[in-house]
């Protein structure tokens, strides 16, 4: 069923996802038997890499864990014993050119802040590796561009981490959605907010995060009115409320905007760091709607249609689903749905938000 709803969503999507080409090395070409797994290294070994990423390598088809990357020597230790990591596969910030020696790791995946994504993907590209990175890709279109370029000089794939992409309850709303089967999409309302939590953390301070709530949960919203539609949005009007001046001085609390799609849809959105509970979307059509309640969350996606045919599908880890995904491009040599010009154009959107808040004005895309 997932695999079905994937192939809907790939042919619908194509003419909407770019992708950078690249060329595969006689390394990797040799892995691409059935009993391959490419070799992943995780840089960055905060609490979504622990809890999520690493564990999900273990139910992976196509990948395992065969480095990391860490600025932590007390985590070191921990790792190594609990994955069974050879020391040679070790790797510090400043040390990742090494893994150009390292034959066992195909694919980094960079989850670190934010604004270390362009300086963490150069240097794995440069050392010859494929590069998968948590989103948003970076702080800005230009450091986007600067990822993408390094990838494309090193011959090397680049994608973006949008686990949502391969999730059998949205790809079965990219087909309501693009087959019409409710008729045209007209309205979309998403949203997602959570209590950030601590105030001394990476995601409220703007050197690393480069913005709050909008750039990290409200880039769910943004995705899914984007893969709904299958088009880009060509108006978006923003505001800002902020009920904790202090805690969130750098960055945004909560930011709500619309946004105008070529077809004449419409987008309603929120993304919040201090109202929690808003976790969906719905889309409204001709004929009827649908919806995701919650839709973000790393487990138990609930779908509905309002004219009550189910939309319920087993549920899956996202994070092994869009790494295993994302070594099939690798090892068949195709272009990725979710490519690095995927995760700039989140980026090109939200700076248009934030330059409508900061303008009070309507912001043309």
């Amino acid at each position: 069923m997932h695999e079905l709803s994937r192939r809907h969503f790939m042919k619908g999507a194509a003419a909407a996802t770019f992708a950078a080409p690249f060329i595969s090395t006689a390394a990797t070409r040799e892995k691409a038997g059935p009993n391959k797994k490419l070799g992943v290294a995780l840089c960055g070994l905060g609490k979504l890499s622990t809890d999520q990423i690493a564990p999900a390598l273990q139910k992976t088809q196509h990948c395992r864990l065969a480095g990391i990357v860490t600025g932590s020597s007390g985590k070191v230790d921990t790792w190594r014993k609990k994955y069974n990591l050879p020391a040679r596969s070790v790797y510090t910030y400043d040390t990742m050119h090494r893994m150009a020696d390292n034959d066992d790791i195909d694919i980094v995946y960079v989850v670190t802040p934010n604004a270390l994504h362009l300086e963490h993907t150069v240097a794995a590209a440069k050392a010859g590796k494929h590069v998968f990175c948590e989103k948003p890709l970076e702080i800005s279109v230009e450091r986007c561009q600067q990822m993408i370029d390094a990838c494309k000089a090193a011959d090397r794939m680049l994608g973006t981490a949008y686990r949502c992409r391969f999730e059998p309850h949205h790809l079965e709303g990219i087909r309501i959605a693009r087959e019409q089967e409710l008729g045209p999409v007209r309205i979309i309302e998403a949203g997602f907010g959570i209590d950030v939590g601590a105030a001394d953390q990476w995601r409220v301070k703007r050197a690393l995060s480069g913005g709050g709530a909008l750039m990290d949960v409200g880039i769910y919203a943004l995705q899914a009115t984007r893969y709904l539609t299958g088009e880009e949005p060509v108006l978006v009007s923003a505001t800002e409320t902020k009920t904790d001046p202090v805690k969130f001085a750098e960055v945004d609390e909560t930011v709500t905007w619309t946004a105008q799609f070529p077809s004449g849809a419409n987008a309603y959105c929120t993304a919040s760091f201090k109202v929690g509970g808003i976790k969906n979307f719905r889309a409204t059509a001709d004929r009827g709607w649908f919806e995701l309640d919650p839709a973000y969350y790393y487990g138990g996606i609930k779908g509905m249609r309002s004219d009550g045919k189910p939309l319920s599908f087993p549920q899956v880890d996202m994070f092994a689903a869009e790494l295993d995904d994302f070594a099939r491009c690798v090892l068949e040599k195709r272009p990725t749905v979710v490519s690095g010009e995927e995760g700039m154009q989140d980026v090109k959107i939200m700076s248009a938000i934030y330059e409508s808040i900061r303008t009070g004005r309507a912001v043309k895309i």
